[in-house]
């Protein structure tokens, strides 16, 4: 059977002993489950090379809030904006007084759908950098924030990470916050989850393309990672089918080593998402705006 590969933290290894939703099984691994907001959220903590190990992810916190919304008109979609708002606050460096902006690298091919995640919430960032001193004084006061969608390696000749590290360099940003399309291990995660985590990525690793890696080591500046999963493994999903008995020859998965399955309307989740990520990204960083007058700002 195929190696289940995820980018996810929460699916990475069992981590709640069987009949135990607040303890785990994995030794080094501490997890969690609550509710903000209505929306659930899974809290992973790796604490120690075992628990590294047993998961296969860095030492680290990784925070994973379900999605349920359909569209921007549900509801539920500006509560998981804010609770993807509040729990990335949770991960952010303390500021103190400092203006330094915060980076935002929105990273992943703008020709391939499902790698757009990145780009697509880019393009939903209030963007505040070059209005430092040029607002009025009864204005909202603004965090400096600057974006970047560095593209991919195979179009541009250059690597994402050398875009980010050059940007960084010259922005000098109190942290960098970098956002990426993942790969889930079970169906009805795609496009239904966002991971948080302070340990930074390597971007294209969940579909076995590993680039430089985007992390504090690496730019020497704290690296927040954000991702949404876009995608399964089609020998994942067949595995799955062949265990559950919906389908009978290992030649299912076979044939589907190395090819991905994305949903059939994955043009308007990647709408929905860039939207959401992004709203969320906005608020957790401009904690003096709603999304009322993020809306009106972003026209």
């Amino acid at each position: 059977m195929p190696t289940k590969r995820t980018d996810l933290a929460d699916e990475a290894g069992e981590l709640f002993a069987r009949g135990a939703e607040k303890t785990t099984a994995l030794p080094g691994v501490r997890a969690r489950r609550y509710e903000r907001r209505r929306c659930a959220v899974t809290a992973v903590q790796v604490l120690d090379a075992r628990g590294s190990r047993a998961i296969g992810k860095p030492v680290g916190k990784y925070l994973t809030v379900a999605l349920r919304s359909e569209s921007p008109a549900d509801p539920c979609f500006s509560e998981e904006a804010l609770c993807i708002a509040e729990e990335l606050r949770r991960l952010l460096p303390p500021r103190g007084g400092e203006r330094a902006p915060v980076l935002v690298a929105g990273l992943g091919n703008r020709a391939v759908t499902a790698d757009n995640v990145g780009p697509a919430v880019v393009e939903n960032l209030l963007i505040t950098r070059h209005l430092e001193g040029s607002l009025p004084a009864d204005f909202p006061p603004l965090a400096p924030v600057c974006a970047v969608a560095p593209g991919v390696l195979a179009a541009t000749g250059v690597e994402s990470a050398e875009v980010v590290r050059g940007v960084a360099a010259r922005v000098r940003p109190a942290c960098v916050i970098v956002v990426d399309a993942l790969v889930a291990r079970r169906l009805e995660r795609v496009c239904r989850t966002v991971q948080l985590s302070d340990t930074g990525l390597v971007p294209g690793s969940g579909v076995g393309n590993h680039r430089a890696a985007l992390n504090e080591d690496t730019l020497h500046v704290p690296v927040l990672a954000v991702g949404v999963p876009t995608v399964i493994e089609a020998a994942t999903l067949a595995a799955d089918l062949l265990e559950s008995g919906r389908a009978a020859a290992p030649e299912a998965w076979a044939a589907g080593e190395n090819a991905v399955v994305t949903p059939k309307d994955i043009d308007g989740q990647i709408r929905r998402l860039g939207r959401l990520v992004g709203l969320g990204i906005n608020l957790a960083l401009q904690p003096a705006l709603d999304a009322e007058d993020l809306a009106a700002l972003l026209g």
